[in-house]
């Protein structure tokens, strides 16, 4: 009897019997907590989307169809397939390709545009012996994650004006690139970044990974005339974290799937997608697109105030609402103090906020005069926690 019973709870929590006999073998049980067992303490996310801080939490959606997926064994390329022709179709695209990332999507997109379908390139990247080996690139354009281009080998030609770009360009040249977070600082505007490239016929790339919302953004870019474009899962999306979008030419991302997973002899071999990740990020883009963009908005704007005000009753300090010009577009908090009042630098405001209970990252942009404070990220409720501790903090200095 007693095997009997313990092969009924065994089979039970496996998932093997019907719901009665489930019914009849059940156990107390919880899940355990991991963290605090491994000694790592969660965190308010008073900061944003930073990788370091792990972005973002899935939406509830998003977690259901990623569990749903786990349960199962899928033909990755049949998945792949639909759910990037449903991706394309929510975000008025030619097509998709479902990444690990927006940094992967640099990678397989700069590839794409070396081999074309051309199997036997393919396979030679990142030996570029024989095959274009050039992106043009604005010099104010260059930013800490064009290493993803450079993985393929490819060598960068800096350009500054309209002129230099169309003398860099040649039969050598694969693709032009663009940061979209450095728009306004480039000579060359987007628009007319994407119009050179077609001109030249080069195929133009715009990394605009951390760019939406406004929800306009996941078709602006590719409606410009931009060949491909990087969208982030883990930032504004609030998708998986791992997981990201290609969008453009349909052509290109036919070639950049042929350098990726699971092409087991491929660049992109290591940039693995699961089937949790693909229907994941579909639930995604087509949860976020019909969001009620509006009251998000409305929403952050309230975070703010709520921090604002509880911090602007302290005898100096200043808390203004602000929002940056492309990345990462969101009403965030601006809180400055006279030091000779209020006696703290923000460095230690931010050490005291991360060493409390509970711990509360503020956003590491900020700088020697002033705080920022990110709303976007918080859960219902935490700007009020926000807005105590930092009160608390500013008011003891």
């Amino acid at each position: 009897m007693s095997n009997r019973r313990n092969f009924l709870k065994s089979a039970a929590a496996a998932g093997v019997l019907g719901p009665a006999a489930a019914q009849g073998a059940k156990t107390k049980s919880s899940t355990p907590d991991y963290f605090k067992d491994l000694g790592i303490q969660p965190f308010i996310n008073a900061a944003g989307t930073y990788t370091t801080l792990s972005a973002c939490k899935m939406r509830p959606e998003v977690i259901e169809a990623y569990n749903y997926a786990s349960k199962v064994f899928i033909r990755l390329n049949d998945l792949h397939d639909l759910c990037a022709e449903r991706i394309a179709k929510a975000v008025k695209a030619e097509a998709c390709m479902i990444t690990a990332g927006a940094a992967s999507a640099m990678t397989l997109g700069t590839a794409a545009c070396i081999t074309g379908m051309d199997r036997s390139k393919v396979v030679k990247v990142p030996d570029l012996t024989g095959m274009k080996n050039e992106v043009i690139v604005q010099k104010s354009h260059r930013f800490g994650y064009d290493h993803a281009v450079r993985n393929t080998g490819v060598k960068f030609i800096e350009v500054e004006t309209r002129e230099e770009l169309m003398n860099a360009a040649g039969p050598q040249t694969a693709m032009m690139l663009f940061f979209n977070t450095n728009n306004k600082i480039g000579k060359i505007q987007d628009a007319e970044f994407a119009q050179l490239g077609k001109k030249l016929n080069i195929p133009t790339f715009n990394d605009c990974s951390a760019d939406v919302p406004p929800v306009e953004n996941l078709w602006k870019w590719t409606g410009m005339g931009f060949d491909l474009v990087t969208f982030s899962g883990g930032k504004g999306l609030r998708g998986p974290q791992s997981a990201g979008v290609l969008l453009g030419r349909k052509d290109l991302i036919a070639a950049a799937r042929l350098n990726g997973w699971p092409n087991s002899d491929a660049i992109g071999r290591g940039m693995k997608v699961n089937k949790e990740e693909l229907l994941a990020m579909m639930v995604t883009i087509e949860s976020y697109v019909s969001r009620d963009h509006a009251a998000d908005w409305r929403e952050w704007e309230k975070r703010c105030k709520t921090i604002g005000d509880a911090v602007s009753k302290i005898p100096s300090v200043k808390a203004e609402q602000f929002q940056y010009e492309v990345a990462n577009a969101v009403p965030h908090l601006r809180v400055t103090w006279d030091p000779s009042t209020v006696k703290t630098s923000v460095k230690e405001v931010m050490t005291k906020m991360r060493e409390g209970t509970p711990s509360i990252e503020l956003n590491p942009s900020s700088t020697e005069k002033e705080l920022v404070v990110g709303v976007w990220m918080m859960d219902d409720g935490e700007d009020k926690i926000v807005a105590k501790r930092l009160a608390e903090v500013l008011k003891s200095a």
